[in-house]
């Protein structure tokens, strides 16, 4: 059973409403954090794609990625959990994991299902709450998965979003 049905959040994944895509991140984490994510990826066997600057490459170390001059290319890692849903992460600071999922590719309970498999991976891999945010609204997370409770939960109320 998901911990989230559609009708209760059917908000919370409007594209109008959020963004196409919504903010998620995990706040106070280190570049020991960031690799249990890049093994998170490679042992789930999500498919992904890094790219430096657009070209596609094997996955480094976090640390060599987190410790890149200021001014080198911009990196991505495109990761598809399952296929056709997207969550891009962007390892820009060891402080925070950042990510997109496009909400136009989560519809319906088997999107819902779907996102709260992706947080609960990431959230119990760190042992650290997960959250999403509107698009560019980052201090009013609406869901996201707490590590206490070891499940994804509502942090807003959806209808009134």
């Amino acid at each position: 059973m998901s911990d989230l049905l559609w009708d209760d959040v059917r908000n919370f994944f409007d594209p109008d409403v959020m963004g196409a895509l919504p903010d998620v991140f995990v706040e106070g984490t280190s570049v020991a954090d960031w690799q249990a994510v890049f093994d998170l990826v490679r042992s789930d066997g999500w498919a992904w794609e890094f790219t430096e600057g657009g070209v596609a490459g094997p996955l480094p170390l976090a640390v060599e990625v987190l410790t890149r001059p200021a001014d080198a290319e911009t990196v991505e890692l495109r990761v598809w959990p399952v296929p056709g849903a997207l969550a891009i992460f962007r390892p820009w600071s060891a402080e925070g994991i950042d990510f997109d999922v496009d909400l136009r590719e989560l519809q319906g309970q088997e999107g819902v299902d779907i996102l709260c498999g992706l947080l609960t991976a990431v959230g119990r891999r760190l042992g650290k709450p997960v959250v999403m945010t509107a698009e560019g609204d980052c201090g009013h997370p609406v869901l996201g998965f707490d590590p206490d409770a070891d499940r994804v939960l509502l942090m807003a109320d959806p209808q009134f979003r």
